[in-house]
């Protein structure tokens, strides 16, 4: 004979209102965080007033015209040009001797790599002889000019104009006879016996 399995029995849910609010995964949403206060505010107009000021940057260097370089200029043409405008001393001996000196000196120089401008005389002369980028007249020459140019400067001599002319034109002369001539080798000493060829023709 079967037997029946008694059914369970779910009670019923309470009847009224509970203060227990029924389970659920939504949740509230989150208020706004606030920003910063005025220090964040500043540092940020800060930052974007350094980036306008890179961008503005930026964009005038683009614009900008880039500038040619300018074309060096040759040793012998600079020394003209300054033994010209020493010209303009003539009229104050020891001015004119340091300005002419001074340009003869550094046109060697640039031109032979002779150590002149900050050598004494001596020392320069010393060098010079040993040397083969200036024939026997030329160095002669040289070494009258600034034995000359010292007596003015370091002695109190008062030269007379026609001696001052004088000193200037040597100058020139050597500058001349020295520049390098397009059919002149690299050689030493081959630029000097070309220029002094053509100068004594």
């Amino acid at each position: 004979m079967a037997t029946s399995t008694p059914i369970p029995v779910v009670p019923a849910p309470p009847t009224g209102h509970t203060n227990v609010p029924p389970p659920s995964d939504i949740r509230d949403i989150k208020p706004p965080v606030p920003m910063g206060g005025p220090g964040f505010w500043i540092l940020l107009v800060a930052v974007l007033a350094a980036l306008a000021a890179a961008l503005l940057y930026w964009l005038r260097r683009r614009r900008r015209p880039v500038a040619a370089t300018a074309p060096a200029i040759a040793p012998h043409t600079r020394a003209r040009q300054r033994l010209e405008a020493a010209l303009a001393l003539l009229s104050q001996p020891e001015p004119f001797c340091v300005a002419v000196s001074a340009a003869l000196r550094e046109y060697l120089e640039d031109q032979f790599d002779l150590h002149a401008p900050e050598r004494t005389t001596e020392e320069f002369l010393a060098e010079l002889q040993t040397s083969a980028l200036l024939d026997s007249a030329q160095k002669e020459s040289l070494g009258d000019f600034l034995t000359r140019c010292d007596l003015v400067k370091f002695a109190r001599y008062d030269p007379t104009e026609s001696e001052l002319l004088a000193l200037h034109s040597a100058a020139v002369r050597l500058v001349n006879e020295t520049e390098p001539r397009p059919w002149a080798t690299s050689e030493p000493g081959s630029a000097p016996a070309a220029a002094t060829t053509a100068g004594g023709s």
